[in-house]
């Protein structure tokens, strides 16, 4: 689904429902998705097609930096807006009306301990995704520019 600005929304429909009404509202209906959770838009270039993609994901904190996890539900592989910043790590970001360019990386593995636990305590589901699949779930960071 393309939104008015020429983003490509995720095409999960209940995804592109949630982006639709977080974007129609500034967040005030999707920011917190559920009670004590909640998300940020992520816009990603596709590391193919070189257009705008753009997610809901759950997110947590570490200092000034934003962290989200590449679980994709303990899929084998890695879900495509993780590929695309791995092409491209800058990434625009929403959270609540708030809009703004950041860098994304991956947690080291010196840091990732402590922000897989930020984010587990946040959606526990998280240490279960793990356990279904043999690749390791990454902890992005994302760093305001």
């Amino acid at each position: 689904m393309t939104a008015s600005d020429g983003v490509l929304d995720s095409p999960t429909s209940w995804v592109a429902s949630h982006i639709h009404r977080y974007l129609e509202t500034d967040g005030a209906d999707g920011h917190e998705w559920r009670p004590g959770v909640f998300t940020l838009l992520l816009t990603t270039r596709g590391r193919h097609s070189g257009k705008l993609r753009r997610t809901a994901l759950i997110y947590g904190r570490d200092g000034e930096n934003y962290l989200v996890v590449a679980s994709q539900g303990g899929a084998p592989q890695h879900p495509a807006w993780y590929l695309n910043l791995l092409a491209d790590p800058q990434v625009d970001v929403q959270v609540g009306a708030e809009r703004f360019t950041a860098r994304a990386r991956t947690a080291t593995a010196e840091e990732k301990p402590g922000m897989w636990a930020t984010m587990a305590k946040i959606w526990p589901a998280y240490n279960e995704y793990q356990t279904k699949t043999d690749r390791e779930i990454p902890v992005v960071v994302l760093e305001r520019v």
